[in-house]
Order: C-alpha cells, then sequence, then structure tokens
C-alpha cells in the first residue's frame, strides 16, 4: 500500500501518450448490421449523404467571409488592407479560390469530424497562405510533457510545403476545426456514429439496383421432374436468356416438365419505398438538413418553406459558423490581434427573407432611428449616398417624446394664449 501512494505523489509522472480520447474515432467505421461496408467515402455514393454534404459545404462557401477591426468610436470596419483580409475572402493559397478551400474543408468536417489546414507564416508569424489537409492521415498526439502535436502522413498528392513520410506540426502551424467530440480536441465522424442507417441506406439501393438488374423480376427456382446432370449450366444459361433489364418481358418457354416458382417477396411487400424514404429522413436527420432541402416536399408547404429555411440558418448553419470563427480566430490572430481584429461571416443575406417583409422591416428601423439609408443600402448591396446628402443620418418620427416630457408643451401654450 504504501509503494502505491509512492507512485501516486511521486514526481516522475508516466509518460501522457495519446490522451486524446476523439482520436482513435475510426474504430467507429467499417461493417454495419445491414452488411455493407460504410466509409467516409462509400457513404457519399449515397445520394441523401452526397446532398447533405453538398449542402452544407456550399452554404458555408457561399457566405461572404470579412476581417474586421474595432473603431475609435465603438463601431466596426472591415479591414481590407490586412493580408488576412485577402487570404480568407479571395485566395487563402496560389491553387485554390476561397470557396474552394472553405468548401474542401466544410466536406472533411463533415465526413471526418475534423478539417485541417496547415499555416505557413512569415518570420514575423503572419500567416502567408492555407493549406488543406486531409483527415485520414492526420493524428493529434501529446509528447512526454503532455503538450499536443499533429503528426501527419505525407503523400505525393500534398502540396509542396512539407517534405519526408512523416511530418510532425506544432499547435500553432494547423487550423483545426473539430466537430463534436469527446474531450474537445479531436471530434469524432458523423458517418461513423450514424454507419448503421447509412448501412440500411446503401443495401435499400442496392437491392433496388440488383432488382432492376434482373429485369424486374422477382429471383425463383426453375423445378424439373427428373435428375438433372448439371444444374448449373442450366442456371447460367436461364440467367443469361431472362436475367437483366435487357431481357424484361421476354417469354420462357419450359421443357422437359420444368416449373418456375418466384421465391422472393416484391418490393412493395418488402415496403422497399417506404424504407428508403424513412432512410432518407434519417440521414438528413443526422445533418440536421430540413427534408425539402434533399427533395422531399411531402410536409413542406408554401405557407411554410420559407420558416423551414430560416431554422436551416439558425439551427444548422450558425453553429457550424460559430466553429469556424472561433477557430480561425484563436489560430489565426496573434494575441496583440485578438483585441483589435475579429473574423465573422455575414448570414444576413440568408436571414433576410422575401422582398416585402425586408421593406417593412426598413421602414420600421428608419422611422424609429436605429437606420440609416446607407444602412439599409448596405444591407442591399446598393451603393451609399454620400454624408454630405444625409446618407448617414438617422430620423425619427416627430411625433414622438419622451414620458416625462408628456404633457410639458400643454401647459406653455395655455399660458401663450392667456398672455
Amino acid at each position: 500500500m504504501l509503494d502505491f501512494f509512492k507512485h501516486i505523489f511521486s514526481r516522475d509522472k508516466p509518460k501522457i501518450e495519446n490522451s486524446t480520447a476523439g482520436g482513435a474515432y475510426q474504430f467507429y467505421m467499417g461493417q454495419s448490421t445491414a452488411g455493407k461496408r460504410v466509409s467516409e467515402r462509400s457513404a457519399m455514393q449515397m445520394t441523401a449523404v452526397y446532398s447533405c454534404v453538398r449542402i452544407l459545404s456550399e452554404a458555408i462557401a457561399s457566405l461572404p467571409l470579412h476581417v474586421y477591426r474595432y473603431t475609435d468610436t465603438g463601431g466596426k470596419e472591415k479591414a481590407t488592407d490586412l493580408p488576412l483580409y485577402r487570404l480568407l475572402h479571395d485566395e487563402p493559397n496560389k491553387e485554390m479560390t476561397s470557396f474552394c478551400f472553405r468548401e474542401t474543408l466544410m466536406t472533411h468536417l463533415l465526413l471526418w469530424g475534423n478539417a485541417y489546414a496547415q499555416i505557413i507564416r512569415n518570420g514575423r508569424g503572419e500567416v502567408l497562405e492555407l493549406y488543406p489537409l486531409m483527415p485520414n492521415r492526420m493524428s493529434v498526439d501529446r509528447d512526454d510533457k503532455g503538450r499536443l502535436y499533429y503528426e501527419y502522413n505525407l503523400s505525393n498528392d500534398d502540396a509542396p510545403t512539407m517534405k519526408g513520410t512523416t511530418v510532425r506540426l506544432q499547435p500553432r502551424d494547423v487550423l483545426h476545426i473539430p466537430g463534436l467530440g469527446f474531450d474537445g480536441l479531436v471530434g469524432y465522424s458523423p458517418i461513423a456514429m450514424a454507419k448503421n442507417a447509412i448501412g440500411i441506406g446503401i443495401a435499400c439501393e442496392e437491392y433496388g439496383a440488383k432488382f432492376f438488374a434482373n429485369g424486374a423480376n422477382p429471383s425463383g427456382v426453375l423445378e424439373h421432374p427428373g435428375t438433372l446432370k448439371d444444374p448449373g449450366r442450366l442456371r447460367d444459361s436461364w440467367t443469361a436468356t431472362f436475367g437483366g433489364s435487357q431481357n424484361a418481358n421476354k417469354v420462357a418457354v419450359l421443357e422437359e416438365g420444368m416449373k418456375y416458382t418466384p421465391i422472393s417477396i416484391s418490393p412493395n411487400e418488402a415496403q422497399f419505398l417506404e424504407t428508403r424514404k424513412f432512410q432518407i429522413d434519417e440521414i438528413a436527420r443526422i445533418f440536421r438538413i430540413p427534408p425539402h432541402m434533399v427533395g422531399d416536399l411531402e410536409k413542406s408547404s408554401f405557407s411554410n418553406i420559407e420558416q423551414q429555411s430560416l431554422e436551416f440558418v439558425k439551427y444548422t448553419l450558425d453553429p457550424w459558423v460559430n466553429r469556424w470563427e472561433q477557430s480561425m480566430r484563436r489560430l489565426l490572430l496573434s494575441e496583440d490581434e485578438k483585441g483589435k481584429l475579429f473574423i465573422k461571416f455575414n448570414l444576413d443575406g440568408l436571414l433576410r427573407g422575401d422582398y416585402q417583409s425586408r421593406m417593412q422591416g426598413y421602414s420600421i428601423g428608419r422611422q424609429n432611428g436605429w437606420l440609416s439609408a446607407n444602412d439599409i443600402r448596405e444591407l442591399e448591396e446598393l451603393d451609399l449616398i454620400p454624408d454630405e446628402e444625409g446618407g448617414n443620418l438617422y430620423l425619427i418620427n416627430g411625433a414622438m417624446t419622451k414620458l416625462k416630457d408628456a404633457g410639458a408643451f400643454a401647459g406653455r401654450e395655455e399660458e401663450t394664449i392667456d398672455g
């Protein structure tokens, strides 16, 4: 017992190795209970998964991304003079646009649960370029002092910024955007977590494809009253003559008393279509995508589809946007810059609603003094009115006054009349 406490309180602590709990998420990938092997790439061959990943990755890539500077008056302005602004807004490296870069990283984040990019800095620590890194070749571990490090396995397809077979990168050199995870450091793959639901969807697609490849006819048994010397040859001959969609509706001629008996149930009895539809809804639920965005309009109507689209922005996109913004602020801005700059996506364009609703909102804001003409024109991406022409004036309705001043002018009017 004494030796036990000596070990606990000893200064010679054991080495901390691979203490990132989310680092082994690949364990959950593989064979599903439906009998289909599910991986990030095989899942993308299912239309529902591909559609959900494409919707989210293109949405994040399409959003305006700006670097802002705090002003002395308490406001903000776009820091277009900074190299980091051009890097995030236009070209993160010499090979990609900002759209392509963000689309790629968001796809990695949705499939692997993590997005990585190498940060290339100059001697002053300023960010020069960002290059995407494949999540399946990245590992996050700790050294013997408990400090995090990233280890990346190289291939011939990587950018020529790293040499060797394995490269160890420090946390300041990796833009890491983690998804939901066990330890807050490494996210786990949504595909791995939902492999059984996706496996059923893959099995349904394969079942439907094979059913139509068989001429939309169920499988069956050829019965012969006698003894066949070579049943395999007969089966192959039958398949070659009547199998496949190209042989559909051919008339079969059975000789020597043979009889064909179907043994599989029809797709209708197997609820094939209902199962496929449910799995599409299930996958949309995994990614929190409204069904109408993946082509299921059964529960959508003219009156609620706009509200569903707004909920998509609020409950689906906004959490991903926050992950991106906070990770970029933490890793791309220096400690001194964090008090002066911030990075933000602009979601206003997705939340504006229809034209009539926007105009009514602008009218209320203008009349109550919290929107100027230029504020409105900037939201609508129109040219600004010069300040000398009143573009930045804030106006209020003249009929309104403070509660404590109510009736103050009534007594003055009576005094004027009496006088």
